[in-house]
């Protein structure tokens, strides 16, 4: 899991409404629609009582990153469920969140970053629901994408989840990942469940071939301008951005990327 900077999130809770108003006017959609349709849930429901929400900051490994849980807390806020931060951390923190009747727990350390639903068991990774909630975002910027070719660039814990929630939209994929039994492995496993995919093994040949992208991958600047048409819609989960600068001018609306909202927004709804 890549490990976020403080100045990656510092922004979060001062920006989400321009954030959201940027969202629709690339998608059409919200976030907290995007989310909702990514877990196959009605964007409209109206939970009562809503879901109290603990924040958990966990110390281990290298520590807290300052404004996490609080960048967390307000995405949750915003999408009108009740969330707050835990004053203590660890395992005091899990006991403070339940003495304050807290249903769900959002809580990361260097591994994973999980949400627990307390009442029903359900539980979801971060990198899991962030593949899922930018192919929702990703498909609304493409008007579908039942039969279109797409390129993941990735085949990690995101980008299986981006894998699989392509082929169940109808995408006919194409994976490319630096270790190639890597992207081996999930191609054989989604063909294996009667999904076409198949491998690519040169990513500048790929880029080429290939309009509607989701990088998923850790690798910085990667897709240069050469590779950019009119038609090129790019989803980038990936942390740092793989997209060079000159490129995001060419694109102006046509990415979606940022380092938190999409991810955090899909987990809640995926444990409800």
């Amino acid at each position: 899991m890549t490990r976020l900077k403080e100045d990656d999130i510092s922004k979060i809770s001062t920006m989400l409404t321009n954030y959201d108003s940027e969202l629709i006017r690339k998608t059409g959609c919200s976030l907290r629609e995007i989310a909702a349709s990514a877990a196959n849930r009605n964007a409209k429901t109206i939970f009562s009582p809503r879901p109290k929400v603990a924040v958990i900051p966990m110390t281990c490994g290298e520590g807290i990153i300052p404004g996490f849980a609080e960048s967390v807390a307000s995405i949750l806020n915003y999408l009108s469920f009740t969330a707050f931060t835990t004053a203590n951390c660890d395992v005091a923190g899990i006991y403070e969140a339940m003495s304050k009747g807290a249903n769900i727990l959002f809580t990361a350390d260097d591994n994973q970053f999980v949400a627990i639903n307390l009442c029903n068991g359900a539980m979801v990774s971060n990198s899991e629901a962030t593949g899922k909630g930018y192919i929702a975002g990703l498909a609304r910027m493409c008007d579908g994408l039942a039969n279109k070719h797409v390129l993941l660039i990735g085949a990690g814990a995101v980008g299986k989840g981006a894998a699989w929630s392509l082929a169940r939209l109808g995408a006919l994929v194409s994976i490319y990942d630096i270790s190639l039994p890597t992207s081996q492995r999930l191609v054989n496993d989604l063909v294996r469940e009667g999904y076409p995919a198949k491998v690519e093994t040169d990513l500048e040949c790929a880029l080429t071939k290939h309009c509607i992208i989701l990088d998923a991958s850790p690798a910085k600047d990667i897709i240069h301008s050469r590779y950019i048409t009119g038609d090129t819609v790019i989803a980038a989960p990936g942390i740092p951005l793989g997209i060079t600068e000159v490129s995001r001018r060419q694109l102006s609306g046509r990415v979606l990327h940022d380092p938190l909202q999409i991810g955090v927004a899909t987990m809640i709804f995926e444990v409800l």
